[in-house]
């Protein structure tokens, strides 16, 4: 069915999403824009080759890799310049969202045509819509290092991270890795395991990070696939209100008397006097010891 809506520029490159797993997530406007391309730049062409065939397209495919991406850049801009219409898709889900990609487009940016994203079908959105984490803000890590030292080290940093996070891992990783995130975020923390979104065997499970890397340990069926592991935030540190306002009071602690550093603290913070005059005392004996 002709959608008048979807339009199709000569003289751009198009990002399109493909589905993650089911063939039914594909969008109408990435068949029409497949179908108009006078090439698709493929990560896979065999597995491309297959989403094609689901769908009648017949545009001819090129393999555009990590690792032949910059090479093939200058070639797929030539085309542009000629007038042609070049979509660029990965395996599964969204190029560039930790898959080849970003290289292209960068290229196809800095010789002055347009980069057209068609949305559809990723990964992050799709387990970060099913997690119930509530938090305004996430980040996405993508794929942690797969030595444990390197892992491990990561992990310590983003450990009291105030944002809910989001990673991808490989299946012959991924017990490893819950294992390292209980130990290092602790056992409580909240997390959801999305494997195998979308497809025939997929499961999403929400629960402390010690409960799911038991779960995942003693079950080999969930060391298969890809997976998606989202956590929740860290909780918010608990603050130290005896030095709530050690900002004002060290310096002035440091030059003045302790009951006229007091006054001063107090006027300018407005907090309590007998809790700035206790911090106050052990302030100055810190400075004297």
């Amino acid at each position: 069915m002709h959608n008048p809506d979807i339009h199709v520029s000569k003289s751009s490159l198009y990002v399109v999403a493909t589905p993650i797993g089911n063939w039914g997530d594909m969008t109408a406007r990435a068949i029409a824009v497949l179908n108009a391309a006078d090439v698709i730049a493929a990560e896979d062409t065999r597995v491309t080759g297959q989403l094609l065939k689901q769908y009648g397209i017949t545009t001819p495919m090129i393999s555009v890799r990590e690792h032949n991406e910059r090479a093939m850049a200058d070639k797929l801009i030539a085309r542009l310049a000629a007038g042609e219409i070049v979509a660029q898709v990965s395996d599964a889900g969204t190029p560039a969202v930790s898959d080849p990609g970003a290289v292209l487009a960068a290229s196809v940016h800095a010789a002055g045509f347009k980069v057209i994203p068609i949305p559809g079908a990723s990964a992050l959105t799709t387990a970060l819509s099913a997690s119930g984490f509530s938090c305004a803000h996430s980040l996405f890590y993508g794929f942690l290092p797969p030595k444990t030292k390197q892992r491990c080290d990561e992990l310590t940093l983003l450990k009291d991270s105030p944002y809910i996070t989001v990673f991808y891992e490989a299946p012959h990783r991924i017990a490893d890795c819950v294992a390292d995130m209980s130990s290092i975020f602790g056992a409580e923390r909240e997390a959801v395991l999305c494997r195998e979104l979308t497809k025939t065997f997929e499961t999403i499970r929400r629960g402390p990070l010690a409960e799911l890397a038991e779960w995942i340990k003693n079950d080999p069926n969930q060391q298969k696939g890809e997976s998606v592991v989202v956590v929740n935030a860290a909780p918010p540190a608990e603050k130290d209100e005896a030095a709530a306002h050690d900002q004002v009071l060290v310096p002035l602690v440091a030059e003045l008397p302790v009951k006229q550093a007091v006054a001063l603290a107090q006027a300018i913070t407005g907090a309590p006097r007998n809790a700035l005059y206790e911090r106050a005392l052990v302030l100055k004996k810190n400075t004297q010891a």
